[in-house]
């Protein structure tokens, strides 16, 4: 019996999700692509069935329905939801699944519509509830959170026997000629970037003021650049993980220009998440700055240079102090050609094809609800190869190597 599978979400990550299950439709078989526009659903599946000769079917579903979601599940007959809809959302879709008794995947964790916070308590809650049901629920498979976590995982099963420090480094030296954009979902990233800072150490989590942390560092065929700590949410679930660990921190890379109009937005109010009344109407102004704001989805065929994601991790092994740089890059103009999207939706939407791909074919599998390091890393680092994003392991002196400004 073939194998039915449901993405929902259709920018650009559910555009690179639909063309790499398409490429692997021995595992994936009869693929439905969802959304709340079913038009845009339509344009993507149209580009797959061109460029890579399989048909896709789509649906319109509000992925804030639990109703809705389950009668496209049922009606579907799916055997996993890939789902890239918005952080918002992953309740709703979890609970559709838990209804459905269907495995489920994402690539972030769940955030507060009203609240700026994000994090994996409500979405690791419903362990029980997917183990009574019988079906698995994967965190995170998207590259970070994702492919760093399974990063983190085969340096400490091949490289330590304890790991002490974690740095992730995020970065991205596209250029798509717009003064400003973001890569992703506008309200999301300028969410995450405008909230305050967090890292780990020594038992305890250190809160920041946003962009507070600044260092430079070198990275490989891209060079160095200014990178900033940020809170991300990978490093909640390695926390908790990872024995031993007794930092763990995340920067990514923003040019001034980003910065500055960021800084401008948010002095104006433009990024509240509280409704502000405008002609007799109520409106929340980073909803609104979204409509103004360049469609993610549409920065493909403009976006050149590469990206650079990577963890620097340190630990002992054999009783020796060890530094083991672990990246991988990829190539925007290379990305497009192959499925019609930029580097950054396809560093998120090849990992969850892989994450899912390895559910079906029962490589990674565990009723309840997980995070992605808790799985052997070797099956997908091995498909990361195979899949589009080849990765590098680097042995450093010290986990300052990279770093300009030491």
């Amino acid at each position: 019996m073939s194998t039915k599978t449901l993405i929902i979400g259709a920018g650009g990550v559910g555009n690179v999700v639909a063309f790499k299950c398409a490429m692997n439709a021995d595992t994936f078989g009869e693929i439905t692509l969802a959304s709340r526009t079913k038009s845009k659903c339509d344009a993507i599946a149209a580009n797959v069935e061109t460029k890579v000769g399989v048909k896709i079917h789509t649906a319109q579903v509000d992925a804030d329905s639990v109703e809705e979601l389950v009668e496209l599940i049922r009606q579907v007959d799916a055997d996993i939801v890939i789902n890239v809809a918005l952080p918002y959302q992953d309740l709703t879709i979890m609970d559709a699944c838990a209804a459905c008794q269907v495995d489920y995947l994402d690539t972030a964790n769940y955030e507060h519509p009203d609240e700026a916070k994000f994090e994996y308590k409500e979405q690791w809650a419903r362990d029980q509830l997917f183990r009574e049901q019988g079906i698995m629920g994967l965190l995170g498979s998207g590259f970070d959170p994702g492919v760093t976590n399974v990063f983190v995982a085969y340096a400490q099963k091949h490289y330590f026997d304890e790991i002490h420090t974690i740095d992730i480094l995020d970065c991205n030296a596209g250029d798509h000629g717009y003064p400003f954009a973001t890569n992703f979902n506008p309200e999301i990233n300028l969410r995450e970037v405008s909230a305050k800072g967090r890292y780990w150490e020594n038992g305890k989590w250190i809160e920041t003021e946003p962009m507070e942390i600044k260092q430079v560092w070198d990275y490989p065929e891209v060079g160095p650049k200014d990178s900033y700590l940020l809170y991300h949410e990978e490093m909640e679930s390695l926390v908790k993980n990872i024995k031993g660990l007794k930092r763990i921190r995340f920067f990514m890379t923003f040019g001034e220009s980003y910065l500055t109009h960021m800084k401008v937005l948010e002095n104006v109010g433009m990024l509240g998440i509280e409704p502000v009344e405008h002609q007799g109407q109520q409106i929340i102004p980073i909803e609104f700055l979204k409509t103004l704001l360049p469609d993610p989805a549409s920065l493909g065929p403009r976006t050149k240079g590469k990206t650079n994601i990577g963890i620097v991790a340190h630990g002992i092994k054999e009783g020796k102090e060890r530094t083991i740089y672990i990246y991988q890059i990829s190539d925007h103009e290379k990305c497009y050609e192959e499925v019609m999207s930029q580097a950054v939706s396809y560093t998120t939407g090849v990992p969850a094809m892989i994450g899912a791909k390895l559910m079906l074919e029962k490589k990674w599998y565990e009723t309840g609800v997980h995070n992605m390091e808790e799985f052997d890393p070797d099956p997908f680092m091995e498909e990361l190869n195979v899949q589009g994003l080849p990765w590098k392991v680097m042995e450093l002196e010290s986990p300052s190597d990279l770093r300009v400004d030491k």
